[in-house]
């Protein structure tokens, strides 16, 4: 089987820009995830706005039409599919990357269905699939969830929300207002100036007027079927509770960006060693796109400032192509 010029893991906005690119520059591609279309977009919570307004969730040259100032999820998905299937994509699904081997000038990518070689890979895997865990015992337990769907099973339940950025204050907001008794546990001293403006007055209101209990300078030690115990600076308290939402953010998978040979710089955000002017990392022919080229910091590439990656990684490779490289 002839080599694909590239294969790209995964098929969030910036994998699929990528596949655009390679298609409109007449090379051969793949993309493969191990998820649906858009992975991380189909499991924000159901009701989940975008900060972006549509036009600059546009991927492929094909309008994104919303409804209102800025599209929900609900668009997003419906965008996104639309895309996929104006331009043909070629993509993989539901198979998971297990394995990709150098092997001289070519790449082996071994998944859980099917083996292919490819001259170059594009790691577009985003961050959202390893939340931070809080390593406490109990965190195992069917209460503790680290991903937020909807706020209609926490009717009249006890919960505690643990963390002060936009996540977790939106999972409070939401959650209170659809009934739950709402409890945030907090490690900073207040909550985040990077939360949303015109949210942030409303969840400080909230928590002044005592509707929603915080704690803050404090942490969860314990989780049990029934309680939880707080480290707070007056003391540890037990808590009567039936759900823990724990909103602490997530990380990108660096064990396959090592395993490539990728190098990362020694700074506190683990940030992956790339060409800016071409995204191609330390390991040749190997490209990242999107969020994970800001290692720990996943807030500083999103749709909106990424998708130029697609054409700086595509650019490259046609220019190494006609080179003979």
């Amino acid at each position: 089987m002839e080599p694909f010029d590239i294969i790209i893991v995964g098929a969030g906005p910036i994998g699929m820009a990528c596949g655009i690119e390679a298609k409109k520059a007449g090379l051969s591609y793949l993309i493969i995830d191990k998820g649906c279309l858009v992975n991380s977009i189909y499991n924000y919570p159901r009701g989940m706005t975008f900060f972006s307004t549509s036009e600059k969730l546009e991927i492929g040259d094909v309008p994104f039409i919303s409804h209102q100032a800025k599209p929900n999820r609900f668009e997003a998905l419906e965008y996104y599919r639309r895309v996929a299937t104006a331009w043909g994509l070629q993509l993989k699904l539901y198979e998971k990357v297990n394995k990709i081997i150098r092997q001289d000038d070519l790449f082996t990518v071994k998944t859980v269905k099917n083996t292919y070689r490819a001259r170059h890979i594009i790691m577009a895997t985003g961050f959202y699939d390893y939340p931070y865990l809080l390593g406490i015992e109990g965190e195992g337990l069917p209460k503790v969830k680290h991903y937020y769907d909807e706020p209609h099973p926490y009717f009249g339940q006890q919960i505690v929300v643990v963390g002060a950025a936009n996540s977790a204050v939106d999972v409070a907001l939401e959650t209170y207002r659809k009934g739950a008794e709402v409890t945030m546990v907090i490690r900073e001293d207040e909550i985040r100036e990077t939360v949303k403006y015109w949210v942030k007055p409303d969840i400080e209101n909230r928590i002044a007027e005592g509707e929603i209990k915080a704690y803050f300078n404090s942490e969860l030690t314990r989780i049990t079927e029934n309680t939880v115990e707080v480290r707070t600076p007056e003391g540890y308290l037990t808590l009567a509770n039936d759900f823990v939402l724990a909103m602490t953010g997530y990380k990108p998978d660096f064990s396959f960006l090592e395993s490539l040979g990728v190098e990362f710089q020694e700074d506190e955000f683990h940030t992956p060693v790339y060409n800016q002017e071409t995204n191609e990392a330390s390991s040749p022919n190997v490209y990242l796109a999107g969020v994970v080229c800001g290692g720990l910091k996943t807030n500083k590439w999103f749709i909106e400032n990424s998708r130029e990656h697609a054409r700086l990684i595509v650019d490259d490779i046609v220019r190494k192509k006609k080179a003979g490289g």
